[in-house]
């Protein structure tokens, strides 16, 4: 963070100090100053706010990593379970734990007193809202996450809690690769390539490095309708519809 600070800091002294010496260059030609001097002085100019704003947005870029890491961080306690019915007055809690112990098996797999703190994500709708769940205990978390498993064909899933970047990026690379080559680990997104290399990314941009969006396999365009043959008849037909009259004299 300090970097950060520092390199924008230094930036704004050098874009002043340069601003100043061009106002004052401006200030001291003569009313009949060519127009060569001041086009040379732009373009040092625009070369020179160019390279700030690359360096800016490589400094916002790092600092947006920065934050993602710590977020991903603080989640790593979360799990998200999918197709648990809504009720209006609800136990959430208690919902989980039965909709988890039910289907492994074990009534001390899980406990209400494992669970720091359980919610709904998101507005009452058509389809069950998703259940966030905090664990106490990361051991308890892991135990859970790796019994999912388990949970196959009981309508219910349990997904990792991925900060938006992360997110996106594993619904695209779903759609690039297919759902059986991407999976979630620890807050990263495991991809495994067209030639069977695993990776792990976290970004959009690391995506596009391991598969890019022309690289894209689409769906082959839908052929041209054949062409029926003709009849005899019909090349008769057509013979006779193009021959030129001839007016009588």
């Amino acid at each position: 963070m300090e970097h950060i600070v520092d390199s924008i800091n230094e930036l704004k002294e050098h874009f002043t100090a340069k601003m100043a010496d061009f106002h004052t260059q401006m200030s001291k030609a003569p009313p009949s100053i060519t127009t060569y001097g001041l086009a040379a002085e732009f373009s040092v100019f625009r070369s020179f706010i160019m390279m700030a704003l690359g360096s800016l947005q490589q400094q916002v870029g790092m600092l947006v990593q920065h934050i993602d890491k710590i977020e991903t961080h603080s989640r790593r306690e979360m799990l998200l379970l999918h197709g648990v019915p809504d009720s209006k007055s609800e136990d959430t809690v208690a919902a989980l734990v039965k909709a988890v112990t039910d289907h492994i098996q074990d009534p001390g797999f899980v406990c209400a007193t494992d669970i720091a703190r359980c919610h709904r994500l998101g507005r009452v709708r058509e389809k069950p809202r998703p259940i966030l769940v905090k664990f106490n205990d990361l051991a308890v978390r892991n135990r859970v996450w790796h019994a999912k498993s388990k949970l196959k064909g009981s309508g219910r899933t349990l997904a990792e809690f991925l900060t938006k970047p992360r997110h996106d990026a594993f619904l695209t690379a779903r759609q690039r690769l297919g759902v059986s080559r991407c999976w979630t680990r620890g807050g990263c997104v495991i991809v495994l390539d067209r030639d069977g290399k695993q990776h792990s990314i976290t970004t959009m941009a690391e995506l596009n490095v391991i598969c890019p969006a022309a690289a894209t396999p689409e769906a082959p365009a839908s052929a041209p309708a054949p062409k029926e043959a003709k009849t005899a008849g019909d090349v008769a037909s057509s013979a006779k519809a193009r021959v030129k009259r001839v007016p009588r004299k």
